[in-house]
Formats: C-alpha cells, structure tokens, sequence
C-alpha cells in the first residue's frame, strides 16, 4: 500500500506552486512593457541612424553633425526602438546653408511619427518628418540645437525630453499596452544600432532576482518533502 505524503509536504509542494505562479504573473507586466515617447538618435556614414548614447542635453554635437528624433510608441531599447523615416544626410539638409564663422552647422531630422502613435486627443503636426539645419554656437548642446529650430519644446522634472514643437500636448514616455508598442507602423524603419543604457534593454525576461526567488522557493519545498520523507520511515 502506498504511503500518503504527510501534510508538510503538500503543504510545501502547494506553496511552490503558488508562488512560482505569482512570481510569473508578477513578471507578465515587464513582458509587455512599451512607452510613448521622444527617442535620440545620431545620424553616421551613408545616411544611417543609431541609437544615441547621451541625451541631447548632454550631447554637443560637432560641426557637420546630424541629429534625429522620432516620436513613437516602442520599446525603450535599441532593437525596438522606431527609427526617423528620412536618411542622415547632413548635404541634404544644411548643403544650401552657408558656413558662418563663430557657429557649427547641425542638421536635423524631426519626425512626429504616425497618428497611431499618437495619444488619445492629438495628432502629428506633419505626416512626414521634418529637417532643419541649425546655427549655433561651438559648444552648443543638441538640445540647444533643436530648441533655436523647433520650440516649443517641454521637458519633465527628470530632463526628458517630452514634446517637440508642442507635440504631443500632454504626457512624457507614458506606458501603453503590448500591441500598440510592436505595431506595424511603430516600427516602420530598419533595426537600430547599439543603445543608450536603459532600465528596459535587458530585453524584457524576467529578472534574475525573480529567478533566484523561485529556485529558493523550489530548494525550501524540495527539502521539506525530503524531511518529511525521513520521518515517515
């Protein structure tokens, strides 16, 4: 006749189950995770983008240089990220513009994105991106850049840049829902290069502390069965 595990035991066993479960549950939202918001780019060789390592308040761009922006609903991480939809062409926005002595040249590539980004209530101003090519002085930041081009601009308490020539008119890198961060249309341009550091790059699995937490869960039932085994001998 088969013995019956004592009660410790299917006690143990449930709480694993239940906290494995929680703990996947917990992770599910992580999983899911995309955000409305400005992304940076640095335009390099042959009119192509990568993601930027600095902000654009931290950036200083050199003479020459070309800068993007691309509003969109994407994974904050490189990979996912939506791209500008125009070349890094720096001939193609400021060739017409003359040098001037004192002052660097920077070209810009603004893209508000597609109306299936945008937040409930607003819409992109221009349906495709816009460029202008910048004057200013030698030191200057790409945000001061983009400020002398396409004010009015807005930013939060943290420094993020929330919205470009007042769009959108409300929220800053707000969270939404897992089909709208991997639409189509979001993610209507090639795969970006490296990323800047962020919280989401770690590509969205569950932590390693999580995982930790339910091997721990796993070793304590797994003793406690074994304890109780030997008792029952």
């Amino acid at each position: 006749m088969r013995r019956r595990l004592p009660a410790v035991a299917l006690t143990l066993a449930l709480a694993l189950g239940i906290g494995i479960g929680a703990a996947l549950s917990a992770a599910a939202p992580a999983l899911a995770a995309g955000y409305r918001y400005w992304s940076f780019w640095d335009g390099s060789g042959g009119g192509q983008w990568s993601y930027a390592t600095l902000g654009p308040s931290m950036a200083r761009p050199a003479d020459g240089a070309v800068q993007g922006f691309r509003f969109s609903v994407s994974k904050d991480a490189a990979a996912q990220a939506a791209q500008p939809r125009a070349a890094a062409d720096f001939e193609t926005v400021c060739g017409a513009t003359a040098p001037t002595a004192g002052r660097k040249r920077v070209a810009l590539v603004i893209d508000f994105g597609v109306p299936a980004d945008a937040p409930a209530g607003d819409a992109p101003p221009d349906a495709a991106p816009r460029t202008a090519c910048a004057q200013v002085a030698p030191e200057a930041t790409a945000a001061e850049a983009l400020a002398s081009v396409a004010k009015p601009l807005r930013y939060n308490s943290a420094a993020l840049l929330c919205a470009i020539s007042g769009y959108p008119k409300q929220g800053c890198g707000d969270q939404v829902a897992d089909t709208a961060a991997e639409s189509p249309a979001s993610a209507a341009a090639p795969a970006p290069a490296p990323a800047r550091s962020s919280a989401a790059d770690s590509g969205g699995g569950p932590s390693a502390g999580l995982l930790a937490g339910i091997a721990a869960v796993a070793a304590l039932a797994a003793a406690g069965v074994w304890q109780s085994r030997r008792r029952t001998r």
